[in-house]
C-alpha cells in the first residue's frame, strides 16, 4: 500500500486555514470523464467534489437497483477513481461525491475494494438516511423516494478524517457547504457563512456552466473576459473551483491555462439556473439570493460576497420517481409544398388507425415548421410532424402505433418518410416533489471506523414564504426611439427544469438595460412571447443586485423530464427561445 494518510489523528482538510479551495469534476452522470484527473493535476486543490445526481438519474439508478440490489450508484465514479485515487492521496485532496445515489454504503465498500486493489491507503466514509422508500406507503409504482439532505453528515465525516466521502441524495450545494463547515468549524447557527458556501456550491454544481458552457453570450466580448469566448475557448472549458473564506465569501475561478472563462456573466447565469425566488431554501440554511454581490477579482476570478442566510424550513424536499407507463413516438417528415395539407392527411389516417386498434390514453401531435421556401438543401425544405402516444398498457402504444405508421408508407402524402423506424413502446418515468418533516428523516454519518453519528435537524426553522418583490428601478424615458429586435441582444438567459416546472432566468448586461428589462418583461409579456406558457401559472421574481428576473412556469414540463412531455423535456433551451423573440427595444441599448 502506498500513499494516503497514516492511521492516527485526522489531518486538516486544507493547507491554508484561511481559505479552502474546492473544485468540481462532474455536473451530471455522464459528464466529461477526464475532468477528475484534470482537476487533480491542474493546480492547488483541497477538496474535489462530484455531482452525479439529477431527477432523471434517480429513476435510472432505481431501475438499475431492480436488476441488481447491490447496485444503484454511479459506476462512472469508480472508474474515475481508479485513475485518480492515488493522485488525490499524493496531493492531500479530499473527495466528496453524491455518486452513492441509492446505495452509498455499497459504493463506499466498492471504493475500499478499489483502494486495496490499486494500493492506496484512504479512509472512506459515507452518509445515509435519505432513502425513504421503505419508510412510508408512497403508493403504487413508486420506484425511488429520497429526501434532500444537507451538509452536516459530510462535515462529520471530514472532521473524522475521511479522505473519501460518499453520499446519496443530498442537495447539490451540500457537497461544498459541508466541506466548508468542516474546515472552518462553522456551527448550525452560522447562517450567513453557510449561505455563502451554499451559493458557491450552487455555482460549482453544474461544472463548466460556470466557466462559459451553455452561456448566452458565448459569441461576444465581455468586459471582464480576456476576449470573446468563441470556439477556441470553449473547445474544452475548464471545470470551476471556489476559494472559500472563513466569513463565507468566495472567489469563483478555474485552474490556470484551462479553457472557457469565469466572468460575472457566467456566474450570474449559473446563479439563476434552476432556482426560483430570492429565498433559496436548503436543509441547513435558506440563502438569500437577493443579497448576493458579484464583482470582478482579476482575470477569471469573480468574488461572491454579502450573502445573507435565514433559518431553513422545517421540512425537507423529497423526490419521488415512478414508472408512469409506456410511450411511443413517430416523426413524419413533410417536404416541400402543401405542408399543412400533408400534415392533415397523415394525421387523419393515423387517428383512424388508432381508433380502430384501440386508442392510447394520450395522443399528442406537434408540427414544427422547420421548412423554408425555395430551399437549396432538402432538409431545409422539410417540416416535422411528431406523434407521441402514452398508455399504461405497452401493447396500446407498441405495434398498434408502429404498424399503422409503417402501413402508410405507400398510401399517404407525397414524399412520405419518417426520421426513424417506429418501434415498440418504451417505459417513461414521472417525478414528484413532496415535503417531509425533517425530524422524520434519519440523517446518519458513517465514519471511517464504522461509528454511526445521527445528525439532528435544525433547531431553528422558518417557514418558507415568498418575498415581496422590491420596487423596480427608474424606467427609461418612454419617449426614446425603439427598434424591433431580438431580446437576446440586450439580455442573457439560462433555463432549466424542476420537476414539472421550468425556470427562466433573464439578466441585463448594463444598468440601463436593467431599467428597461425590469419594466418590459412582465409575466404576461413572457406568456405572449412564449405561447407554450399561455394558460400556465407564471411567477416572476425580481433580483436587482443581479440585474435579473427569474420566471417559474408551473406545468410546462408535465410530469418532469423522464415523462418527455415536450420537444425540450428539460427546458434547457427555453431561455434561448425567449432571447430569439423580438421586442420593441430602445435604440440606445442596441
Amino acid at each position: 500500500m502506498t500513499g494516503g494518510p497514516i492511521p492516527g489523528a485526522p489531518r486538516p482538510i486544507g493547507a491554508d486555514p484561511a481559505v479552502l479551495r474546492i473544485g468540481n469534476a462532474s455536473g451530471f452522470y455522464g459528464d466529461r470523464f477526464d475532468a477528475f484527473r484534470e482537476m487533480l493535476t491542474g493546480g492547488p486543490l483541497d477538496v474535489l467534489t462530484g455531482d452525479y445526481l439529477a431527477e432523471l438519474t434517480m429513476l435510472i439508478l432505481g431501475r438499475d437497483r431492480l436488476k441488481d440490489p447491490g447496485r444503484g450508484y454511479a459506476t462512472t465514479f469508480l472508474r474515475q477513481l481508479e485513475d485518480g485515487l492515488g493522485l488525490a492521496a499524493e496531493r492531500g485532496v479530499r473527495i466528496v461525491t453524491n455518486a452513492g445515489g441509492l446505495n452509498p454504503a455499497g459504493l463506499a465498500d466498492a471504493v475500499r475494494e478499489l483502494a486495496e486493489r490499486v494500493g492506496v491507503r484512504v479512509r472512506v466514509a459515507h452518509v445515509e438516511g435519505d432513502d425513504l422508500i421503505r419508510h412510508r406507503p408512497w403508493g403504487d409504482g413508486v420506484l425511488t423516494a429520497n429526501a434532500y439532505l444537507g451538509g452536516g453528515g459530510i462535515a462529520e465525516c471530514l472532521r473524522a478524517g475521511a479522505d473519501v466521502v460518499v453520499t446519496g441524495r443530498v442537495t447539490d450545494a451540500a457537497l461544498v457547504s459541508g466541506a466548508a463547515a468542516a474546515h472552518f468549524g462553522w456551527r448550525p447557527q452560522d447562517l450567513d457563512r453557510l449561505a455563502g458556501a451554499v451559493v458557491a456550491g450552487h455555482v460549482l454544481e453544474c461544472g463548466t456552466q460556470a466557466t462559459g458552457g451553455n452561456y448566452a453570450f458565448f459569441d461576444v466580448h465581455e468586459s471582464d473576459a480576456h476576449e470573446p469566448f468563441g470556439t477556441r475557448h470553449l473547445l474544452r472549458p475548464g471545470f470551476p473551483l471556489a476559494e472559500i473564506a472563513e466569513d463565507g465569501s468566495s472567489v469563483i475561478t478555474k485552474h490556470p491555462g484551462t479553457g472557457g472563462a469565469v466572468t460575472t456573466g457566467t456566474v450570474t447565469a449559473q446563479l439563476l439556473y434552476e432556482t426560483s425566488g430570492a429565498r433559496y431554501a436548503g436543509p441547513d440554511v435558506t440563502a438569500r439570493l437577493d443579497t448576493v454581490r458579484l464583482s470582478g477579482d482579476g482575470p477569471d476570478r469573480v468574488r461572491i460576497a454579502g450573502v445573507r442566510g435565514e433559518a431553513p424550513p422545517p421540512t425537507l424536499k423529497a423526490g419521488l420517481t415512478r414508472l408512469g407507463g409506456w410511450r411511443n413516438e413517430v416523426t413524419f417528415v413533410l417536404t416541400g409544398l402543401a405542408v399543412e395539407a400533408k400534415a392533415a392527411l397523415v394525421r387523419a389516417q393515423m387517428e383512424a388507425a388508432l381508433d380502430a386498434a384501440g386508442r392510447p390514453a394520450e395522443v399528442r401531435w406537434t408540427l414544427a415548421r422547420t421548412d423554408r421556401p425555395d430551399a437549396d438543401v432538402q432538409e431545409e425544405a422539410s417540416a416535422l410532424l411528431r406523434l407521441v402516444v402514452r398508455d399504461a398498457d405497452q401493447d396500446a402504444v407498441g405495434r398498434a402505433v408502429s404498424g399503422a405508421a409503417v402501413e402508410l408508407a405507400l398510401a399517404s402524402y407525397p414524399g412520405f418518410h419518417v426520421t426513424a423506424p417506429p418501434g415498440k413502446g418504451t417505459p417513461y418515468g414521472v417525478f414528484e416533489a413532496v415535503a417531509v418533516d425533517a425530524a422524520e428523516v434519519p440523517h446518519t454519518a458513517v465514519l471511517p471506523d464504522g461509528t454511526r453519528i445521527a445528525l439532528q435537524p435544525a433547531e431553528e426553522t422558518r417557514e418558507l414564504v415568498r418575498m415581496a418583490d422590491p420596487a423596480p428601478p427608474e424606467p427609461l424615458d418612454p419617449a426614446l426611439p425603439t427598434r424591433r429586435a431580438p431580446l437576446g441582444l440586450v439580455a442573457g438567459a439560462r433555463s432549466g427544469d424542476k420537476g414539472g416546472s421550468a425556470n427562466i432566468g433573464v439578466w441585463a448586461r448594463s444598468d440601463e438595460a436593467w431599467r428597461w428589462l425590469a419594466h418590459a418583461l412582465t409575466a404576461d409579456r413572457l406568456r405572449e412571447l412564449l405561447p407554450e406558457c399561455a394558460g400556465l401559472p407564471v411567477d416572476r421574481h425580481v433580483l436587482p443586485r443581479l440585474r435579473a428576473l427569474n420566471f417559474v412556469v408551473d406545468g410546462l414540463l408535465g410530469a418532469g423530464v423522464a415523462a418527455q412531455a415536450r420537444f425540450d423535456p428539460q427546458a434547457k433551451a427555453v431561455g434561448e427561445w425567449l432571447r430569439s423573440r423580438h421586442m420593441d427595444i430602445p435604440e440606445v441599448l442596441l
